[in-house]
Protein backbone atom coordinates (compact mmCIF):
# COMPACT_ATOMS: atom_id res chain seq x y z
CA UNK A 1 0.00 0.00 0.00
CA UNK A 2 2.89 2.32 0.82
CA UNK A 3 4.32 1.62 -2.65
CA UNK A 4 1.00 2.53 -4.33
CA UNK A 5 0.64 5.64 -2.22
CA UNK A 6 4.17 6.75 -3.09
CA UNK A 7 4.07 6.05 -6.83
CA UNK A 8 0.35 6.41 -7.62
CA UNK A 9 1.03 9.42 -9.86
CA UNK A 10 3.38 7.39 -12.05
CA UNK A 11 1.02 4.42 -12.12
CA UNK A 12 -1.87 6.66 -13.14
CA UNK A 13 0.32 8.16 -15.87
CA UNK A 14 1.19 4.71 -17.26
CA UNK A 15 -2.45 3.59 -17.23
CA UNK A 16 -3.57 6.75 -19.05
CA UNK A 17 -0.79 6.33 -21.63
CA UNK A 18 -1.86 2.75 -22.32
CA UNK A 19 -5.52 3.78 -22.65
CA UNK A 20 -4.63 6.64 -24.98
CA UNK A 21 -2.47 4.37 -27.18
CA UNK A 22 -5.26 1.80 -27.40
CA UNK A 23 -7.75 4.48 -28.40
CA UNK A 24 -5.28 5.97 -30.88
CA UNK A 25 -4.53 2.73 -32.73
CA UNK A 26 -8.07 1.38 -32.50
CA UNK A 27 -10.03 4.34 -33.80
CA UNK A 28 -7.51 5.80 -36.27
CA UNK A 29 -7.01 3.74 -39.40
CA UNK A 30 -3.55 5.09 -40.29
CA UNK A 31 -2.05 4.62 -36.83
CA UNK A 32 -3.77 1.23 -36.59
CA UNK A 33 -2.21 0.05 -39.85
CA UNK A 34 1.23 1.21 -38.68
CA UNK A 35 0.83 -0.72 -35.42
CA UNK A 36 -0.42 -3.81 -37.23
CA UNK A 37 2.47 -3.76 -39.69
CA UNK A 38 5.09 -3.22 -37.00
CA UNK A 39 3.65 -5.92 -34.75
CA UNK A 40 3.57 -8.41 -37.63
CA UNK A 41 7.16 -7.60 -38.57
CA UNK A 42 8.32 -8.09 -34.98
CA UNK A 43 6.41 -11.35 -34.66
CA UNK A 44 7.82 -12.51 -38.00
CA UNK A 45 11.38 -11.81 -36.86
CA UNK A 46 10.75 -13.67 -33.62
CA UNK A 47 9.38 -16.76 -35.33
CA UNK A 48 12.13 -16.62 -37.95
CA UNK A 49 14.75 -16.66 -35.20
CA UNK A 50 12.93 -19.45 -33.39
CA UNK A 51 12.78 -21.47 -36.59
CA UNK A 52 16.51 -21.05 -37.17
CA UNK A 53 17.31 -22.19 -33.63
CA UNK A 54 15.01 -25.19 -34.01
CA UNK A 55 16.59 -26.05 -37.36
CA UNK A 56 20.09 -25.84 -35.86
CA UNK A 57 19.27 -28.33 -33.12
CA UNK A 58 17.63 -30.55 -35.73
CA UNK A 59 20.85 -30.78 -37.75
CA UNK A 60 22.15 -33.66 -35.60
CA UNK A 61 19.25 -35.91 -36.52
CA UNK A 62 19.40 -34.78 -40.14
CA UNK A 63 23.11 -35.61 -40.32
CA UNK A 64 22.45 -39.13 -39.02
CA UNK A 65 19.75 -39.62 -41.65
CA UNK A 66 22.05 -38.34 -44.42
CA UNK A 67 24.81 -40.72 -43.32
CA UNK A 68 22.45 -43.68 -43.56
CA UNK A 69 21.10 -42.46 -46.88
CA UNK A 70 24.60 -42.14 -48.32
CA UNK A 71 25.30 -45.75 -47.37
CA UNK A 72 22.05 -46.88 -48.99
CA UNK A 73 22.79 -45.00 -52.21
CA UNK A 74 26.38 -46.22 -52.38
CA UNK A 75 25.23 -49.80 -51.95
CA UNK A 76 22.49 -49.44 -54.56
CA UNK A 77 24.91 -47.94 -57.10
CA UNK A 78 27.33 -50.81 -56.53
CA UNK A 79 24.57 -53.39 -56.83
CA UNK A 80 23.17 -51.90 -60.03
CA UNK A 81 26.65 -51.59 -61.57
CA UNK A 82 27.41 -55.26 -60.95
CA UNK A 83 24.07 -56.38 -62.33
CA UNK A 84 24.50 -54.23 -65.44
CA UNK A 85 28.00 -55.61 -66.01
CA UNK A 86 26.74 -59.18 -65.69
CA UNK A 87 23.82 -58.59 -68.04
CA UNK A 88 25.78 -56.85 -70.76
CA UNK A 89 28.42 -59.58 -70.94
CA UNK A 90 25.74 -62.31 -70.99
CA UNK A 91 27.25 -64.25 -68.11
CA UNK A 92 25.45 -66.74 -65.90
CA UNK A 93 23.60 -63.88 -64.25
CA UNK A 94 20.58 -65.85 -63.10
CA UNK A 95 22.77 -68.54 -61.55
CA UNK A 96 24.97 -66.22 -59.50
CA UNK A 97 24.35 -65.26 -55.89
CA UNK A 98 23.35 -61.65 -56.14
CA UNK A 99 23.97 -59.05 -53.49
CA UNK A 100 21.35 -59.07 -50.79
CA UNK A 101 18.75 -56.36 -50.93
CA UNK A 102 19.87 -53.39 -48.91
CA UNK A 103 16.69 -53.53 -46.85
CA UNK A 104 18.03 -56.71 -45.24
CA UNK A 105 20.68 -54.70 -43.43
CA UNK A 106 19.93 -52.93 -40.19
CA UNK A 107 22.00 -49.77 -39.78
CA UNK A 108 22.59 -48.48 -36.26
CA UNK A 109 23.54 -44.76 -36.35
CA UNK A 110 26.28 -43.76 -33.94
CA UNK A 111 28.52 -40.80 -33.16
CA UNK A 112 32.27 -40.78 -32.66
CA UNK A 113 33.13 -39.97 -29.03
CA UNK A 114 36.93 -40.26 -29.28
CA UNK A 115 39.21 -40.85 -32.24
CA UNK A 116 42.98 -41.17 -32.60
CA UNK A 117 44.93 -40.69 -35.85
CA UNK A 118 48.66 -40.73 -35.18
CA UNK A 119 49.20 -43.96 -33.24
CA UNK A 120 50.04 -47.35 -34.72
CA UNK A 121 47.01 -48.87 -33.02
CA UNK A 122 44.37 -46.18 -33.40
CA UNK A 123 40.97 -46.77 -31.82
CA UNK A 124 37.56 -45.13 -32.16
CA UNK A 125 34.94 -44.93 -29.41
CA UNK A 126 31.27 -44.80 -30.40
CA UNK A 127 28.25 -43.77 -28.31
CA UNK A 128 26.31 -47.01 -28.96
CA UNK A 129 26.72 -50.35 -27.18
CA UNK A 130 25.01 -53.62 -26.34
CA UNK A 131 21.85 -51.82 -25.21
CA UNK A 132 21.52 -50.58 -28.80
CA UNK A 133 22.17 -53.99 -30.38
CA UNK A 134 25.91 -53.53 -30.95
CA UNK A 135 28.34 -56.39 -30.38
CA UNK A 136 31.82 -57.49 -31.40
CA UNK A 137 32.70 -58.13 -35.07
CA UNK A 138 30.14 -55.76 -36.55
CA UNK A 139 31.25 -53.64 -39.50
CA UNK A 140 31.27 -49.85 -39.21
CA UNK A 141 30.95 -47.47 -42.17
CA UNK A 142 30.17 -43.83 -42.87
CA UNK A 143 28.67 -42.07 -45.87
CA UNK A 144 32.03 -42.18 -47.67
CA UNK A 145 33.01 -45.80 -47.02
CA UNK A 146 34.47 -48.31 -44.58
CA UNK A 147 35.48 -47.18 -41.08
CA UNK A 148 36.42 -50.38 -39.23
CA UNK A 149 35.21 -53.28 -37.10
CA UNK A 150 33.71 -53.30 -33.61
CA UNK A 151 36.32 -54.78 -31.26
CA UNK A 152 34.63 -54.44 -27.86
CA UNK A 153 31.21 -53.32 -26.64
CA UNK A 154 29.90 -52.29 -23.24
CA UNK A 155 26.32 -51.45 -22.37
CA UNK A 156 26.36 -47.97 -23.92
CA UNK A 157 29.68 -47.66 -25.78
CA UNK A 158 31.78 -49.60 -28.24
CA UNK A 159 35.42 -49.61 -29.38
CA UNK A 160 36.20 -49.85 -33.09
CA UNK A 161 39.45 -50.97 -34.74
CA UNK A 162 39.56 -48.61 -37.75
CA UNK A 163 41.23 -49.23 -41.09
CA UNK A 164 44.08 -47.02 -39.82
CA UNK A 165 45.18 -49.57 -37.22
CA UNK A 166 48.10 -51.94 -37.79
CA UNK A 167 45.91 -54.84 -36.61
CA UNK A 168 43.23 -54.12 -39.21
CA UNK A 169 42.94 -56.60 -42.09
CA UNK A 170 39.86 -56.30 -44.29
CA UNK A 171 39.13 -58.37 -47.40
CA UNK A 172 38.74 -56.16 -50.49
CA UNK A 173 38.55 -56.38 -54.25
CA UNK A 174 39.26 -54.15 -57.23
CA UNK A 175 35.79 -53.10 -58.32
CA UNK A 176 34.50 -54.86 -61.47
CA UNK A 177 37.81 -56.75 -61.86
CA UNK A 178 37.45 -59.64 -59.43
CA UNK A 179 40.99 -59.50 -58.00
CA UNK A 180 41.03 -59.92 -54.25
CA UNK A 181 43.41 -58.79 -51.55
CA UNK A 182 43.59 -57.40 -48.02
CA UNK A 183 43.80 -53.75 -47.03
CA UNK A 184 46.37 -53.02 -44.33
CA UNK A 185 47.85 -49.93 -42.69
CA UNK A 186 51.44 -49.63 -41.49
CA UNK A 187 51.30 -46.24 -39.82
CA UNK A 188 51.92 -42.81 -41.27
CA UNK A 189 49.28 -40.74 -43.07
CA UNK A 190 45.71 -41.38 -41.96
CA UNK A 191 44.38 -41.11 -45.52
CA UNK A 192 46.62 -43.80 -47.05
CA UNK A 193 46.70 -47.59 -46.83
CA UNK A 194 47.91 -50.61 -48.83
CA UNK A 195 46.27 -53.57 -50.53
CA UNK A 196 48.41 -56.73 -50.57
CA UNK A 197 48.21 -60.06 -52.40
CA UNK A 198 46.92 -58.74 -55.73
CA UNK A 199 48.11 -61.30 -58.35
CA UNK A 200 50.75 -60.33 -60.89
CA UNK A 201 48.47 -61.15 -63.83
CA UNK A 202 45.82 -58.67 -62.63
CA UNK A 203 44.82 -55.95 -65.09
CA UNK A 204 43.59 -52.66 -63.63
CA UNK A 205 44.19 -48.93 -63.81
CA UNK A 206 45.21 -46.17 -61.44
CA UNK A 207 42.19 -44.49 -59.89
CA UNK A 208 40.14 -47.70 -59.82
CA UNK A 209 37.88 -48.19 -56.81
CA UNK A 210 38.74 -50.62 -54.02
CA UNK A 211 35.62 -52.04 -52.32
CA UNK A 212 34.83 -54.70 -49.75
CA UNK A 213 34.78 -58.20 -51.22
CA UNK A 214 31.97 -59.67 -49.15
CA UNK A 215 34.14 -62.73 -48.43
CA UNK A 216 34.42 -61.95 -44.74
CA UNK A 217 31.56 -62.18 -42.28
CA UNK A 218 31.91 -58.52 -41.37
CA UNK A 219 31.10 -56.35 -44.39
CA UNK A 220 28.71 -56.89 -47.29
CA UNK A 221 30.24 -56.63 -50.74
CA UNK A 222 30.64 -53.31 -52.51
CA UNK A 223 31.29 -50.80 -49.71
CA UNK A 224 33.89 -48.28 -50.84
CA UNK A 225 37.34 -48.42 -49.25
CA UNK A 226 39.49 -46.20 -51.46
CA UNK A 227 41.09 -45.52 -54.85
CA UNK A 228 44.33 -46.87 -56.33
CA UNK A 229 47.20 -44.35 -56.29
CA UNK A 230 50.37 -46.36 -56.94
CA UNK A 231 51.37 -49.94 -57.72
CA UNK A 232 54.50 -51.68 -56.36
CA UNK A 233 55.94 -55.18 -56.44
CA UNK A 234 55.59 -57.20 -53.27
CA UNK A 235 58.76 -58.07 -51.32
CA UNK A 236 58.78 -61.61 -52.75
CA UNK A 237 57.95 -60.40 -56.27
CA UNK A 238 55.00 -62.78 -56.59
CA UNK A 239 52.20 -60.22 -56.29
CA UNK A 240 51.43 -56.50 -56.36
CA UNK A 241 51.25 -54.14 -53.45
CA UNK A 242 48.84 -51.28 -54.13
CA UNK A 243 48.83 -47.96 -52.34
CA UNK A 244 45.32 -46.51 -52.01
CA UNK A 245 43.83 -43.25 -50.85
CA UNK A 246 41.15 -44.06 -48.30
CA UNK A 247 37.65 -42.80 -49.06
CA UNK A 248 36.94 -42.14 -45.37
CA UNK A 249 38.37 -38.94 -43.91
CA UNK A 250 39.23 -40.12 -40.39
CA UNK A 251 40.33 -36.64 -39.33
CA UNK A 252 36.75 -35.34 -39.73
CA UNK A 253 34.85 -38.49 -38.80
CA UNK A 254 31.72 -37.77 -36.77
CA UNK A 255 28.66 -39.78 -37.82
CA UNK A 256 28.87 -43.48 -38.65
CA UNK A 257 26.60 -46.48 -39.05
CA UNK A 258 27.11 -49.91 -37.50
CA UNK A 259 26.06 -52.67 -39.90
CA UNK A 260 23.93 -55.35 -38.30
CA UNK A 261 23.03 -58.27 -40.55
CA UNK A 262 21.59 -61.41 -38.96
CA UNK A 263 22.60 -63.65 -41.87
CA UNK A 264 26.15 -62.40 -41.65
CA UNK A 265 26.25 -63.21 -37.95
CA UNK A 266 24.76 -66.66 -38.60
CA UNK A 267 27.53 -67.28 -41.09
CA UNK A 268 30.17 -66.22 -38.58
CA UNK A 269 28.76 -68.48 -35.86
CA UNK A 270 28.76 -71.41 -38.28
CA UNK A 271 32.40 -70.77 -39.20
CA UNK A 272 33.38 -70.61 -35.54
CA UNK A 273 31.51 -73.83 -34.80
CA UNK A 274 33.32 -75.54 -37.71
CA UNK A 275 36.71 -74.36 -36.42
CA UNK A 276 35.92 -75.60 -32.90
CA UNK A 277 34.81 -78.93 -34.32
CA UNK A 278 38.04 -79.31 -36.29
CA UNK A 279 40.10 -78.49 -33.20
CA UNK A 280 38.33 -81.22 -31.24
CA UNK A 281 39.00 -83.77 -34.01
CA UNK A 282 42.66 -82.79 -34.13
CA UNK A 283 42.97 -83.31 -30.40
CA UNK A 284 41.41 -86.75 -30.70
Amino acid sequence: MAFLAKYHHWLLFVVLEIVSLVLLFRFNSYQGSVWFTTANAAAGKFYEGYSEVEAFFGLTKLNEQLTQRNLYLEKQVSQMAEQLTDLTRDSAYLHQNQLQLLSEYKLIPAKVVTNSLHKRNNLITLDKGRADGVHEDMGVACGNGVVGIVYMASEHYSIVIPVINTESNISVTIKDKGYFGHVTWNGGASDMAFVDDIPRHAKFRLGADIVTSGFSSIFPAGIKVGKILHVFNSTDGLSYRIQIKLSTDFSRLRDVCIIDDSKMQERMQLMRAAKDSLKVKDEE
